[in-house]
């Protein structure tokens, strides 16, 4: 995954007064949307009944965003859009739930880059005619793949060894009827456009720093879903996010980047002007130090990761591997998929994910959702409690032990359904304070006889592999590391990656402290990027690994920055 990322969006340019879109309730049968999609769902039903091989399952989601998107570059607007647009996935299943077209075959290799379907388009108008004529050539389309499909799955059954997972293809699940109101979405275009210009004005006064940017993005999302199980859904969300980041380059020509990034589920959530501007002039003044900072050498020994970095640790190298559907697979690894019952942390720590839960203390979640692309109402899943490995996150793709979704079943519009996570939230039970922690680290560094420890205060993000064919492992991109010495002192540090094997690195984790902080951010993975967060206090692990981290070649810029301030015009 990446972390933090922005979620892809094709903008059509416009020009915009501020945006307000008001909400109001309606019963399923009076939204436009939803009873064509009904409509056309049961006449398919019913038409296909007559064929040879009718689906058993069908649903339709339509997806809609509105926003605003404003970005700036060294204190100039680079672009400013509008966007509003829908687009529509059909889930059509032949076969039945024990076997059906969506089985993957077991020759067949899936990677980001050909995992995707492209996102058909739907009208953006409520003209049920119009929208029942892109459901009824799409519905089509789908079904006469997936009789093609079923064929070779019925044939990789026959002449493949039989899968160590008995568990069907498909979970049977209530039907919900449910229509939210459409919330409110506010954001005033020249405000927003003299913001992002005004947080990345310092930036240009810095030859040393060569790009500084920032982008606001507002929107709203709203989902229509119908399924043959009788569900119709209709259910909305709102983010507001403001990125700043800047990067520099070392005289050895290691690029130097740092970024900002801020959440909200509603404008007054998200920090002030004064706040966002000695954030910048903070990592304005890290970057500086950045490129004078000596580089680490590959080590092992303790080290602390601070809360938002202990976060997005937990996300890559616990929460990926309980994703139901990797227990299935027979390329995936299944770390955990025989650890249910074990220990895998302290006694004092516990994991759940919850999508319903829509902020965490006083900050905004992003993984917050009601429904999940299923139609599943999202729940509360417990996945370490006490130390011991409980459960693991379910689609409607059922996995031996674990029969039904638990309303993870998430996905970027134009990806299929897979389990993903949401709200990521690590607790303990009985934290130490932020010097007790501290002290611990210390105490470790002189036990084993390391001459330092590491701190890691931010990391942008990074990537794990799942699967048997690749190494089982983690690397995640430290952005701010320090070195701290048996004295107390730290020194500011640069060069690092961190690296391991989920196992080893969890059975590390000694202790926690009682400063939880939070990560929002879009996840990157089969399905697509879908939001979430991570809560995490920050973390002392025993031993930790590092390698170099890659660096460029290229030196900085030969020629002198333009227009310095002391420069004459």
């Amino acid at each position: 995954m990446n972390f933090p990322a922005t979620h892809a969006r094709r903008w059509t340019p416009a020009v915009l007064a501020v945006l307000v879109f008001a909400g109001f309730p309606l019963k399923a049968q009076e939204d436009v949307v939803l009873q064509a999609m009904r409509t056309e769902l049961d006449r398919s039903m019913e038409a296909f009944r007559h064929e040879e091989v009718p689906p058993y399952f069908l649903s339709y989601e339509i997806t809609e965003t509105r926003g605003f998107i404003a970005a700036a570059k060294f204190g100039a607007l680079t672009s400013s859009d509008e966007g509003h647009m829908r687009t529509l996935d059909v889930d059509l299943r032949v076969g039945d739930y024990e076997l059906d077209n969506t089985r993957r075959l077991r020759d067949q290799r899936v990677f980001f880059a050909t995992a995707a379907a492209e996102p058909v388009q739907v009208p953006v108008e409520d003209d049920a005619n119009a929208l029942r004529a892109v459901l009824w050539s799409q519905t089509d389309r789908h079904y006469k793949r997936a009789l093609e499909r079923f064929t070779r799955v019925e044939t990789d059954v026959q002449v493949k060894v039989e899968t160590a997972d008995k568990a069907g293809d498909f979970s049977p699940a209530p039907a919900f009827t449910v229509v939210e109101a459409i919330p409110r979405l506010e954001a005033d275009p020249s405000q927003w456009r003299r913001r992002v210009e005004r947080y990345t004005t310092p930036f240009a006064d810095y030859g040393e720093i060569y790009d500084g940017r920032a982008r606001f993005e507002a929107e709203v999302e709203t989902r229509w879903f119908v399924n043959s199980d009788g569900s119709a859904l209709r259910s909305s969300r709102t983010a507001y996010r403001l990125f700043v980041s800047a990067r520099t380059k070392a005289d050895d020509g290691m690029e130097l980047p740092l970024n900002l990034s801020y959440f909200a589920l509603n404008p007054a959530g998200l920090p002030d002007d004064e706040t966002v501007e000695n954030d910048v002039s903070e990592m304005i003044a890290t970057l500086l130090a950045l490129r004078e900072a000596p580089l680490v050498e590959p080590y092992t020994g303790p080290a602390i990761l601070a809360g938002e970095a202990s976060g997005v640790f937990f996300h890559e190298i616990l929460g990926h591997r309980v994703e139901g559907h990797r227990q299935k697979s027979e390329e995936e690894g299944q770390t955990f998929r025989k650890q249910v019952g074990e220990r895998l942390l302290p006694e004092s720590f516990s994991v759940y994910f919850d999508p319903t839960a829509w902020h965490y203390g006083n900050t905004d979640l992003a993984g917050a959702y009601r429904f999940d692309n299923e139609g599943i109402e999202a729940q509360r899943v417990t996945v370490i409690e006490n130390g011991i490995f409980r459960n693991f996150l379910m689609s409607r793709s059922p996995i031996d032990g674990f029969a039904s979704s638990n309303g993870h079943g998430r996905r970027e519009p134009g990806h299929r359904t897979v389990s993903r996570q949401s709200n990521l939230i690590v607790e303990v039970a009985q934290p130490l304070s932020r010097q007790e922690l501290n002290a611990r680290l210390i105490a470790d560094i002189e036990k084993e006889g390391k001459p330092f420890g590491l701190r890691f205060e931010q990391i942008r993000g990074g990537f794990t592999t799942t699967g048997r064919i690749m190494p089982n492992s983690f690397n995640v991109t430290p952005l701010v590391v320090y070195r701290v010495y048996p004295d107390g002192s730290e020194e500011l540090v640069r060069g690092v990656d961190l690296i391991g094997t989920p196992l080893t690195t969890l059975s590390r984790v000694v202790a926690g402290d009682d400063q939880v902080a939070v990560f929002n951010g879009i996840c990157g993975a089969e399905s697509g990027g879908v939001p979430v967060s991570a809560a995490s206090p920050s973390i002392l692990v025993s031993q930790i690994e590092v390698q170099k981290k890659a660096k460029s070649q290229d030196r900085p810029p030969l020629l002198p920055p333009p227009l310095q301030p002391d420069d004459p015009e």
